[in-house]
């Protein structure tokens, strides 16, 4: 049998030292700080301008129900009566929320005891006073919300979505 004569014989303690010196150095290296990124921007999308509603279609705590950005998406408007985080209008209270699960396209229902869309499939829930959170359920993404604002006259427009919608690959019409 031949024997290679470029090995060396270290033996464990020695193979132990190194590998735990090796390891030391790693984990310094692991902590030693790094220079901050940016914070990441939100995955806003925009669509052509739609408008929606009138301020006066809407009431507190009733859902509205539109479609945005085409036919094909169904959503809600609510007035939460409440200023809330994306909320429009002169309360700042107003949200829109595509009304599409996005963990598998079953239609949500607003519960207004505790202001969520629900989902009727796997049970996800969404919270509608912090921009459609997820605070229950299966779903992995937070439920779409439409980037609003509202002109002179009342008409709340809607001018994107900050989610990927149910169904579709990517935010395109």
């Amino acid at each position: 049998m031949k024997r290679c004569n470029n090995l060396v014989d270290v033996g464990r303690r020695r193979f132990l030292t190194g590998a735990g010196a090796a390891t030391a150095g790693a984990a310094a290296a692991a902590m030693m700080p790094t220079p901050a990124k940016a914070a990441p921007t939100a995955a806003l999308v925009k669509y052509p301008a739609d408008r929606l509603a009138n301020l006066s279609d809407l009431k507190v705590d009733e859902p509205f129900a539109v479609a945005y950005p085409d036919d094909d998406a169904p959503g809600v408007l609510i007035k939460l009566g409440t200023a809330v985080p994306g909320g429009v209008g002169p309360d700042g209270d107003i949200v829109g929320f595509s009304t599409v699960c996005p963990h598998k396209g079953f239609p949500l229902n607003f519960h207004v005891s505790d202001r969520t869309l629900n989902c009727p499939g796997h049970y996800s829930r969404f919270d509608c006073e912090k921009g459609g959170q997820q605070v229950w359920g299966q779903a992995t993404q937070n439920l779409p919300q439409y980037v609003l604002r509202v002109d002179e006259k009342g008409d709340v427009y809607a001018e994107g979505v900050d989610e990927l919608l149910y169904g579709r690959l990517s935010n395109v019409l």
